[in-house]
């Protein structure tokens, strides 16, 4: 199907003087039923390649089946471009060329030449062929560093708008509520401050770049019932508002987000596409959102074939664009029947009006409304020279790496002994040690896409990128020892085959530095990663076998785990010499950790989520009231982590001292100044991340015992000693009361600072003053730390 190209139709719209919601509006008024509604749809070219396995979507298949061609989609216009470029691998020119081809056919298919808004996924970096892999987000989280994530973002939209693209589907802010569930690895971690506070950093820096974020998946995606992708989530209305919603809030009111993700799980019945309380209400009468939301891919189709609540795909469709939902990704499926449903009666055009100005104001913000020289239609600015591997943007990856790092536990054999030591003999056990695939995520462009394709189709070991492992690493750095590897245990699968000569190599050994962990996948073809649900914490495969048999020789170990998720190091941890986490730290993972085995580099990553001791019987969470904590005489399981949210070594000592508040008293409306002081009493420099926590000792309705009011963090030189001075206003101890209404309560605070929420060697009180305040509309959100 084809139509000539129609004539060109100038007009304010191309007024670069005026707004963009002028613009917005003068071009709305020109426009058709069938221009409006091809700005909320989408087109996915999928690239058939007979040596490709597996998808990069769920039910990308079956969903796809309905899908017009490329030439019947853009007639009239077309929203979004689907990842031109994150879908088979193809070179920055390539990608170029295709993209170029694209948008100018959709400039030409409409009178008003508007382009398309491409976007493509950003989360651990730009998915893109040969394209940096940064660490996953969870690794963002053990950081604790905003203006780090702020940095990488940045970088991470510069090479995205260089090659043309307008929007990222990142950073992802679900809130962990169950560490089965697969994309854990996507996540911040388990609590909304820090998920807050680095995912609106992630924005800022995306953003800053010219590059839409997106924020996802709202909301309580993470909770699924059992862990399981896509499974209902039944949360209550006070947990969704005071623990899930919180990062959304933050990054919509401070980070000025353009674009929100739903997310594909119901929530009490009620799936988030078609719900006008999420999108609407919550999202744009009280946060104030103005930009654009999204589907998760096929969320619209999902809404008549996954969760019934919609006949066919044309009620689907109307269900989901009244509830708040503009635009329809990956392909326009039922959208394309707003048109004939408004000329029927069953849509106000002036809802449809509502999702095409919000699209169409975004457009004009990204310039694609603007004409070219001597009123040439618009095509894209890229750049094809760009390097997406770049030294600085490598040099930028192994930093939030290192940084990412966390040291869980040291005997005193980290750091280890320096190379000059001739003789030394390590033994490297455990197949994350020379596998670069288990140092990236699922949304990586090598586990998402390359791993489709047969082994050594792509250079640097099927990866595309340069990325050096554990075992090279600690070659190079220890080339006078002699170092010997064993695999050890496959990760996917259970095999205990090559465990003994595993063990027979560390028994002749003088130390043992034992890989474990995950290797990401999509869809049950990895250990971690979206559908790749588990059934408890138990390190995969054999590989807690494999720990065991190393342990039992004698030889001292040091365990790195490099995993999507934590798991349960309960009667392992406790036997090794020094244990060390790292969370997906990306193609500078393995030098990045060789540094910190050899004390190249300080310990500062701290954990965004608790280790625990067993792999069943889990918290949700720190974040509990006390009878979600460990509670004798009422339950035999204790859920107690073995290593705390927060917690993370250094190779030296920190004390905390003098807890001071401004006042004995806070008015419910008003702000104290809470102070502490930390003292670098070792022989290293350090980072340390200074932790605030509260208990609302007595309240209305159950809560937590524990919950963190801020953090920073400090750099000290041995023997220096800093204040921390963290602002807190009364809204922080705010919760959603008996009757649904945001509150701050009078009566007692308990205040607690130290290194984690297991260890707050500091106490203080606080005492809330006056009645019962109600917040409407804008609060505090933030905890503010000044350090001198």
């Amino acid at each position: 199907m084809s139509k000539q190209t129609p004539e060109r139709i100038t007009g304010p719209w191309n007024d670069t003087s005026l707004s963009a919601e002028k613009r917005a509006d003068a071009l709305l008024a020109e426009m058709t039923l069938e221009e409006k509604v091809s700005q909320l749809g989408s087109h996915w070219e999928m690239r058939e390649d007979p040596d490709t396995q597996g998808e990069v979507a769920p039910m990308e298949d079956a969903m796809s089946a309905g899908k017009l061609p490329f030439e019947s989609e853009i007639l009239d216009g077309e929203g979004h471009l689907t990842r031109t470029y994150g879908t088979v691998a193809l070179s920055v020119p390539e990608g170029a060329a295709d993209l170029r081809q694209r948008q100018a056919a959709v400039v030409a298919a409409n009178r008003f030449g508007i382009p398309a808004i491409a976007h493509e996924e950003c989360l651990t970096g730009y998915t893109a062929y040969q394209a940096t892999v940064y660490p996953t987000s969870l690794a963002w989280g053990a950081t604790f560093d905003p203006e780090l994530i702020e940095e990488m973002a940045a970088a991470i939209g510069a090479d995205m708008a260089a090659t043309g693209v307008q929007q990222g589907l990142s950073p992802v802010l679900d809130v962990v509520r169950d560490a089965r569930w697969g994309r854990v690895e996507e996540t911040i971690g388990e609590d909304p401050y820090v998920i807050g506070t680095l995912a609106t950093a992630y924005v800022k820096g995306l953003q800053a770049s010219g590059i839409i974020a997106t924020l996802k998946h709202f909301a309580g995606y993470a909770a699924s019932r059992a862990a399981r992708n896509h499974a209902p989530v039944h949360m209550g209305k006070r947990e969704l508002i005071d623990m899930i919603f919180y990062p959304f809030e933050l990054a919509v009111r401070e980070g000025k987000v353009g674009s929100v993700m739903n997310s594909y799980a119901d929530i009490d019945g009620e799936a988030p596409a078609a719900s006008h309380w999420l999108l609407t209400e919550v999202l744009r009468e009280h946060w104030g959102f103005e930009g654009t939301v999204v589907a998760d891919y096929w969320s619209v189709a999902f809404l008549e074939k996954m969760h019934h609540v919609a006949a066919d795909q044309a009620e689907a469709a109307r269900l989901a664009i009244s509830a708040g939902l503009d635009v329809e990704l990956p392909h326009t499926g039922g959208f394309r029947t707003l048109a004939q449903q408004v000329r029927d009666g069953l849509l106000e055009e002036s809802v449809l009006d509502a999702s095409v100005r919000r699209v169409l104001r975004q457009k004009a913000e990204l310039g694609l409304l603007d004409r070219g020289t001597d009123d040439a239609d618009w095509e894209p600015t890229i750049d094809e020279s760009v390097n997406l591997d770049s030294e600085s943007n490598r040099t930028l990856a192994r930093t939030v790496a290192a940084k990412s790092l966390v040291l869980l536990k040291n005997d005193g054999v980290l750091p280890l002994a320096p190379a000059s030591q001739a003789g030394k003999r390590i033994a490297v056990v455990g197949p994350s040690a020379d596998e670069p695939r288990t140092m990236m995520g699922c949304y990586s462009f090598p586990n998402h896409v390359l791993a489709k394709y047969p082994a050594g189709t792509f250079p640097h070991k099927g990866i595309g990128v340069p990325m050096p492992s554990v075992l090279e690493a600690l070659r190079e750095t220890y080339s006078d020892a002699e170092v010997t590897y064993s695999y050890g245990s496959p990760i996917v699968t259970h095999d205990d085959s090559q465990i003994e000569a595993a063990a027979e190599s560390a028994a002749a050994a003088d130390i043992a530095v034992v890989t474990v962990g995950d290797l990401a996948g999509m869809f049950g073809a990895g250990t971690s990663g979206e559908g790749c649900d588990v059934e408890d914490l138990k390190l995969p495969g054999a590989q807690h076998e494999l720990v065991e048999a190393v342990l039992a020789t004698g030889t001292p170990v040091v365990l790195v785990v490099i995993s999507g998720r934590p798991y349960a190091l309960g009667g392992l941890a406790e036997r090794c010499a020094a244990v060390v986490q790292g969370f997906f730290p990306g193609e500078e993972g393995g030098p990045a950790i060789v540094d910190l085995l050899s004390g190249a580099i300080e310990p500062t990553g701290r954990l965004p989520i608790g280790v625990p001791a067993q792999p069943g019987g889990q918290p949700v969470g720190y974040i509990a009231a006390p009878l979600g904590q460990n509670s004798q005489g009422v339950s035999n399981l204790d859920p107690t982590p073995l290593y705390p949210f927060g917690h993370g070594l250094s190779y030296t000592t920190v004390e905390y001292s003098e807890l001071s508040v401004s006042a004995a008293e806070l008015a419910v409306d008003g702000t104290a100044q809470v102070s502490v002081t930390v003292t670098n009493t070792g022989a290293r420099p350090t980072e340390e991340v200074v932790q605030l926590y509260f208990g609302d000792r007595v309240a209305s309705v159950a809560r937590p015992v524990r919950q963190l009011l801020g953090y920073t963090k400090v750099e000290l030189a041995p023997g220096q000693s800093r204040t921390v001075t963290f602002e807190v206003h009364a809204d922080r101890f705010s919760f959603t009361g008996v009757d649904y209404r945001r509150i701050v309560e009078p009566g007692a605070i308990d205040l607690y600072a130290g290194p984690s929420v297991g260890e707050l060697p500091l106490q203080a009180e606080l005492h809330l003053t006056g009645a019962v305040r109600e917040i409407q509309g804008q609060r505090v959100l933030r905890t503010p730390a000044t350090v001198s």
